[in-house]
């Protein structure tokens, strides 16, 4: 390959990259890397390259490719270990964006405990204004629903096609990428503005070359990813995990880190419960408002975020620049001016308590979880008749069909990390109720999980879920259920006795698929609330 002896002297950087030319969140990550491997050649160290694998939840909507999702994860973070393990790397930097990619590269390094640094590709520009906020990919589900409906016509469906995604990059809204990219910062595990420069700013590829540097600097300081992702960094992640409303599956995905640091799932859910009663929610943007990731990022982005909040958090943690939160807070630079429609104040916040709520109750006895930064306060408690469905497809199908109410939940189950496998999004069909005029009055409960840009009243990730007879199993139509985020409670109309007995009579259903990966992951995948790894 033509390393010279001097190139094999220095220190061996590997550079993990989910380029592809398939996913627009990592079109750009090729040109990235080259960033990247500047700096690090410019510091003293030898660059050496390789892929990993990379799906996009957007594209895998639609058919079975979403099962495969969620499983990928897990793949990615066993992908890293093997090529660091087996060729005894000196450190690596990771390029990623999207949804599970960028949780496997957290996983991955803080099993590793090797110097470590991760950088996102950035986040897409938005598209054309289209009711009311510039448009995103999911723009065309909202669509759809109206077109059924009767709101738009064809013409305006094709039009959107071609103008919600103008750029590469991570979806536009905060939905589970962007999220984790900005959860990955305030951790420390990527560097100041890293999360949410544009994919198209020139900023991206200076982000990697000072990823380079940083990542020898750590090297030279023996700083690893476990002096990193810490207990502490975690409650910070949490902490602007609420400040900024992102996406509930960041829950799964932390949770999924914690236990590479074998932080149990129970302290996990006290720590969401704790943070969330004392983190006020400053920052609303898509899908709570019409602001897109290029207006978070110029309004300051996490830094700001963190800077609004410093006092909510633990300040002594260390980051990949070798310096501590707090003194990265207080070398802070910001490139624009902030903006308080998008940002507030501490003293004045969008929410007193945080985006994201976990919700207990005869439904859900170990989790459920559900997002009000992105819920109406008038259906933050709402009561309606179930309307039960043992797949996703099978929902989509009623709603489209004209067949859901107001004032139904749908139940949309068998869709957990093991019933589904692999935990499918119901982004669809919040999306369709949307369009179809029933987001402010119907709601939906699900053992699977929600994308980011959901809005609406919706409770995910209930555990345990259907396949492994947990309580949403015993459900039937018509059933009362009663969802009161302000209590953070979900509850059904049924005694206690009625469920047992439900469930007394309750089946397994057979497994899916009983090859392959999904077979795998289908007997192996553990609860959502234990964040869905492998066990």
């Amino acid at each position: 390959m033509g390393y010279s002896d001097e190139d094999l002297k220095r220190p061996v950087i590997g550079i993990a990259n989910s380029w592809n030319e398939l996913v627009p969140g990592h079109f750009n990550l090729r040109q990235v890397g080259e960033s990247v491997k500047k700096g690090i050649h410019m510091a003293g160290g030898t660059a050496v390259e390789f892929g990993l694998i990379a799906a996009c939840d957007g594209t895998a909507q639609g058919h079975k490719g979403m099962h495969y999702i969620l499983p990928s994860r897990d793949m990615i973070a066993n992908d890293i270990e093997i090529m660091v393990e087996a060729h005894q790397l000196d450190a690596i930097v990771m390029l990623g964006s999207c949804d599970k990619i960028f949780p496997a590269m957290l996983m991955a390094a803080a099993r590793l405990d090797i110097p470590a640094i991760i950088l996102p590709g950035g986040p897409m520009l938005g598209g054309e204004v289209f009711d009311g906020r510039k448009s995103d990919l999911t723009t065309m589900s909202e669509s759809l629903g109206m077109l059924k409906a009767g709101k738009i016509t064809e013409d305006v469906c094709h039009r959107l096609e071609n103008t919600c995604g103008p750029t590469c990059g991570s979806c536009s809204f905060l939905g589970t990428a962007n999220t984790m990219c900005s959860l990955s910062e305030a951790i420390g595990m990527t560097l100041p503005n890293g999360a949410l420069t544009p994919a198209v700013y020139s900023e991206r590829l200076r982000l990697g070359e000072s990823t380079g540097f940083a990542i020898m600097n750590m090297v030279k300081n023996s700083i690893t990813a476990r002096d990193i992702i810490t207990i502490d960094a975690i409650k910070n992640a949490i902490r602007v995990l609420m400040a900024i409303g992102g996406s509930t599956n960041a829950v799964l995905h932390l949770s999924a880190l914690a236990h590479e640091l074998d932080i149990s799932a129970e302290t996990m859910m006290d720590l969401y419960e704790e943070l969330s009663d004392s983190t006020p929610q400053i920052v609303k943007v898509n899908p709570a408002a019409k602001f897109d990731m290029e207006d978070f990022h110029r309004a300051g982005g996490i830094p700001q975020v963190m800077h609004e909040i410093s006092g909510l958090l633990e300040k002594g943690a260390l980051t990949v620049t070798g310096q501590t939160v707090g003194e990265n807070l207080a070398a802070m630079n910001l490139l624009y001016q902030p903006n308080r429609d998008i940002i507030k104040p501490l003293e004045t916040p969008f929410a007193p308590q945080g985006g994201i709520a976990i919700l207990k109750g005869n439904i859900a006895p170990k989790s459920g979880v559900t997002k009000p930064a992105a819920i109406l306060p008038e259906m933050r408690h709402f009561t309606g008749k179930a309307v039960c469905f043992d797949s996703e497809d099978a929902a989509e199908e009623a709603i489209l069909a004209g067949d859901i109410k107001p004032g139904d939940v749908l139940v949309i189950r068998y869709e957990g990390p093991k019933g589904g496998p692999g935990m499918r999004e119901m982004f669809k069909a919040m999306k369709y109720l949307y369009g179809m005029g029933l987001a402010s009055n119907t709601a939906i409960i699900t053992d699977g999980r929600f994308s980011g840009t959901n809005n609406g009243c919706f409770v995910g990730h209930i555990s345990p879920e259907a396949a492994e007879g947990g309580p949403i199993a015993a459900l039937r139509d018509g059933d009362l259920i009663t969802i009161d985020i302000p209590n953070k409670t979900i509850h059904a109309h049924v005694t206690d006795e009625e469920i047992a007995q439900r469930l007394q009579q309750w089946q397994a259903p057979k497994r899916k698929f009983t090859k392959g990966i999904l077979g795998i992951y289908s007997q192996l995948a553990s609860s959502a609330h234990e964040g869905a790894v492998l066990k």
